[in-house]
């Protein structure tokens, strides 16, 4: 189970990656466009919306993902990885995924809370396997 928990945390590594790509692609291009300078970016304001959103995304990538690579990592120091943590962590990214389609492609922010709202149970039930785990060992 310990090498299955490390699928999902690659993959929303990758997905933090492939947000540098696309962000690194969109300033370069809205500047040959002319939509803007690259001093905005020095700023970190002015930016064509287009920019705004993915630049908002990947600081999003490092809020709430912080605490579940925490998580994973404590679970596997653990040696106590279940199926429901696999699959808690895939609902993640998945739910990571979607919440990045919605907030760099779209205005809707109640549906980015909603999707927000499933990454954030999953990453529940991953801290709270830590917590039964912690609290199993203060018994001992």
């Amino acid at each position: 189970m310990i090498g299955s928990i490390l699928w999902p945390m690659l993959a929303q590594i990758g997905l933090t990656f492939f947000l540098y790509a696309w962000l690194t692609v969109a300033r370069t291009i809205a500047v040959r466009n002319g939509e803007t300078e690259y001093a905005c970016f020095v700023r970190g304001r002015d930016k064509p919306l287009h920019v705004a959103r993915i630049t908002r995304n990947l600081a999003n990538q490092f809020e709430l993902p912080a605490i579940f690579y925490a998580l994973v990592v404590l679970l596997i120091a653990t040696g106590r990885v279940t199926w429901i943590d696999v699959a808690a962590a895939w609902v993640f990214v998945a739910g990571r995924l979607i919440h990045t389609l919605v907030q760099t492609l779209t205005d809707n922010v109640p549906l980015r809370g909603r999707v927000f709202m499933i990454n954030f149970l999953a990453v529940a039930v991953l801290a709270g396997h830590v917590v039964l785990l912690a609290w199993e060992g203060v018994g001992r």
